[in-house]
């Protein structure tokens, strides 16, 4: 197996999660001097729900229209060509929103980023787990993960590093702005990977396929791959709403929802005003927040070895029990007004909890558990599924820690970790080491 080929073009797509993560987290640092610049505007009358859902939400709703129609490009395009267009989105939305002046072309130019994240999570887990051999797999898929971690800490300490410039008011913009620079590295990177094989065996191509498959590894024998793709070409036209593959889209749909309703999202969106709220002052809010990057790394990278080892499974039923305790301490402890380090340990401990175990498996799970021509399709109902609820969630934040207050917020995101959990024991299969083509079919209820 030619190892660092392999190695580079699953890092190099996996790049498209560094832009995913600095892109979803990096309005953190600006939340405060956005509401104070456009505090002035109101949605239904309320300066809070403009702020939640037109500035701070603009991104995440783009992200759902990138979700829910990432897969026709996906399929239509192909994987590489997709990957391409989402760095020219990354670069766009990265320049255009550095440079406004008002809340409404701010928003438009975070949808367009949004656009990018949404089609990522289809585009390149899809196209990894195409090149990946089923026992590496899940490491090579949760590079795309790490990478998205690694995004959000390089959000962070850019947060933080240009806060602490004495920029004043155009700090902010130097916050957004920076992402043009990877976004380009990236684009130009992706244009060096090869087409998908198994993507090129869905459209026919079965010689540009089986060399994409020998550069991978010249001494297997392919031929048994190339038969089982030209059986699987048959099906083309089918949908992922036929009633023998209910179980494959329960199983996207419940682990993409439990994975937006631990609440990651709304806290990585609100993580300095969360702080602040339990307590701590301004600048000690912004560097706890690069020491949540730190810890989200860190505890990626343990899910990513453990993967492939303990499998997706083992990871989700130690991540629920994390969930829960650190959740529940968490709404006790803005009940009880507890001070000083205590809340963000456990935002820490929560952290850990969703790096080891949501966080290294969705994509993976979701990438792996549908036939080659349904991948797509599939992708883009788990990831529109997790992009709306991760959208609306976050965009209710401000009006909701103001009414029922951040404990009760809490609470519900505990007892949803529960029911998590509930899942992860009755519903949810092993999917380590076992081949696509073999995995789709074990999923798949011919009787229904």
């Amino acid at each position: 197996m030619n190892q660092s080929k392999l190695l580079f073009w699953s890092i190099t797509v996996a790049l498209a999660g560094f832009l995913f993560g600095f892109d979803t987290v990096v309005i953190s640092g600006a939340e405060k001097s956005l509401s104070e610049m456009w505090g002035h505007y109101t949605l239904f009358g309320s300066a809070s729900l403009f702020h939640g859902n037109v500035v701070m939400a603009s991104a995440l709703w783009g992200t759902v229209i990138g979700a829910l129609f990432g897969g026709w490009p996906t399929d239509a395009l192909g994987r590489k060509k997709t990957l391409i267009i989402i760095g020219i989105l990354y670069t766009v939305s990265a320049v255009g929103s550095a440079v406004v002046s008002d809340p409404w072309s701010f928003a438009f130019f975070r949808f367009i980023g949004g656009l990018g994240v949404g089609a990522s999570t289809i585009a390149a887990p899809a196209y990894v787990s195409e090149i990946a051999p089923a026992e590496k797999r899940g490491r090579l898929v949760a590079m795309y993960q790490f990478n998205i971690v690694f995004g959000i800490l390089a959000a962070f300490l850019s947060n933080y590093a240009f806060a602490n410039m004495g920029l004043g008011d155009m700090a902010w913009r130097w916050m957004i702005g920076i992402e043009a620079l990877p976004a380009l590295i990236y684009t130009v990177m992706v244009c060096t990977v090869p087409m998908s094989p198994r993507w090129l065996m869905m459209k026919g191509r079965y010689d540009e396929a089986r060399e994409v498959l020998q550069k991978i590894d010249p001494q297997r024998d392919i031929s048994g791959l190339i038969e089982a793709g030209k059986e699987e070409a048959s099906h083309n036209s089918e949908s992922i709403w036929q009633p023998k593959y209910r179980f494959i889209v329960l199983l996207a749909f419940l682990i993409a929802f439990f994975n937006q309703f631990s609440g990651i999202n709304a806290f990585l969106y609100y993580a300095p005003r969360i702080f602040e709220i339990a307590g701590l002052e301004q600048n000690a809010a912004l560097l706890s927040s690069v020491v949540v990057g730190v810890v989200n790394l860190i505890f990626t990278l343990i899910g990513l070895v453990l993967i492939d080892k303990l499998g997706r499974r083992t990871l989700m039923y130690i991540c629920s029990f994390g969930y829960i305790i650190s959740l529940g301490l968490i709404s006790l402890a803005f009940l009880q007004n507890w001070s000083g380090q205590i809340v963000p340990f456990l935002f820490f401990l929560f952290i850990a909890a969703h790096a080891v175990g949501q966080g290294a498996v969705i994509w993976v799970f979701i990438s792996e558990i549908f036939p080659n021509h349904l991948r797509a399709q599939g992708q883009s109902l788990g990831s529109s599924t997790h992009w709306v609820l991760a959208a609306a969630i976050p965009a209710m934040i401000p009006f909701l820690f103001g009414t029922i207050g951040a404990s009760a917020v809490f609470m519900i995101f505990t007892g949803m970790m529960v029911l998590q959990l509930l899942f992860v024991i009755f519903l949810m299969p092993e999917t380590k080491g076992v081949p696509l083509e073999e995995l789709s079919k074990s999923l798949i209820k011919e009787d229904s």
